[in-house]
C-alpha cells in the first residue's frame, strides 16, 4: 500500500509516521499494492485529529478521529477501518473476487452484517445551474445534500451541509 502523510497546523515526527506505516501495514492483507492510504493529521488547540483514506478499486474507505492524542486519535482511526472492513466483509468479497481476500484472519465480535433496506427511490429532473443555485435549493427544500449539473462542467455533483454549517461539493473524478 502506498501511504501519503499529510500534516496540517503541525509537523509529523519520524516516530509517528513510523507508527502509521505499522498501524496500516495490517491492511496489506485487504488491499493489492495498489492501494493508496492518505493521511491527514492536524493540530487545533489541543486537539489532534487523525484521517484515513484508503482507495482501491474504485472503493473508498475513510475514517477520522479526534482527540487529545495523536496515537490515540491514529488508533481509533485503525479500529474504526477495521470494523467498516470486517462489517462488509461479504460485500466486500464480491467486490474484490478476482483477488480473494482471507477474512478468517480478522477477529471481530461487533455487530451482524447489516441488510441494505432501501425503502424509496426518487427520480427528479437534473438542470445545469451554479454551486450557489444548488444550495439555494437545498436550503429551499430543507434537504442536507442536493445533486445537480454543475452549469460549469455539465458534470452531475452533489452540494452537501456539512456539520460545522459549511458546504462541501462533490465532484466525480476519473475511476483510477
Amino acid at each position: 500500500m502506498i501511504i501519503k502523510i499529510v500534516a496540517r497546523k503541525t509537523s509529523v515526527k519520524d516516530s509517528f509516521r513510523e507508527r502509521v506505516e505499522k498501524k496500516l501495514s495490517k491492511f496489506d492483507k485487504f488491499f493489492d499494492e495498489n492501494a493508496s492510504a492518505d493521511v491527514t493529521v492536524t493540530n487545533e488547540r489541543e486537539r489532534e485529529t487523525v484521517e484515513v483514506t484508503i482507495r482501491s478499486r474504485g472503493m473508498l474507505f475513510r475514517s477520522e478521529a479526534t482527540t487529545s492524542d495523536r496515537v490515540d486519535s491514529l488508533e481509533a482511526v485503525t479500529d474504526a477501518l477495521s470494523r467498516q472492513i470486517v462489517k462488509n466483509k461479504k460485500k466486500l468479497e464480491k467486490k474484490f473476487k478476482a483477488a480473494p481476500v482471507d477474512f478468517s484472519a480478522v477477529d471481530y465480535q461487533g455487530e451482524p452484517e447489516e441488510e441494505y433496506d432501501v425503502v424509496k427511490t426518487k427520480h427528479f429532473p437534473v438542470k445545469p445551474m451554479s454551486v450557489e443555485e444548488a444550495i439555494l435549493q437545498m436550503n429551499l427544500l430543507g434537504h442536507t445534500f442536493f445533486m445537480f449539473r454543475n452549469a460549469l462542467n455539465n458534470e452531475i455533483n452533489l452540494v452537501y451541509r456539512r456539520k460545522n454549517g459549511t458546504y462541501a461539493v462533490i465532484e466525480p473524478d476519473e475511476e483510477e
